[in-house]
């Protein structure tokens, strides 16, 4: 028998938006809701270049990353093709308006993924290394 951990209400999900649910562990989740009131639950990482899938457009049954325009599907996680890589998918449940997510998948999938960096390398080279000097 699944253990299942309370989220938020089904309204607390803009309609074609999302929110994000931190974990102890790994990269936030991202749980969707489309204009059919339909509840899907993702890594909050594009499978393309790590953008937050969360801060995308829904629409239908597919979020459009931010970053690049993937199309990738809520059902599985998956790029629509021409484009290819998937990311996590987790289990929902909705019961009388309340959203669940899998509290075992929560613990132990994906946690092994990070979020992109960006910007400035976070531990640059001391000052003198990597610099070619010519005379």
């Amino acid at each position: 028998m699944s253990e299942w951990k309370t989220i938020c209400r089904v309204d607390d999900i803009p309609v074609l938006g999302s929110r994000r649910v931190a974990r102890a562990q790994g990269m936030d989740v991202a749980v969707f809701r489309n204009d059919q009131d339909q509840v899907f639950a993702l890594l909050d990482r594009c499978p393309h270049k790590g953008g937050p899938l969360s801060q995308g457009i829904v629409f239908g049954t597919s979020v459009a990353c931010p970053l690049h325009n993937w199309t990738i599907g809520l059902n599985d996680g998956c790029a629509k093709a021409p484009d290819e890589g998937c990311t996590q998918r987790f289990a929902v449940k909705v019961d009388a308006g309340i959203v669940h997510l899998n509290a075992q998948e929560l613990a132990t999938l994906a946690l092994d993924m990070k979020p992109p960096t960006a910007g400035p390398h976070p531990n640059p080279p001391p000052k003198g290394e990597g610099e070619s000097h010519t005379a």
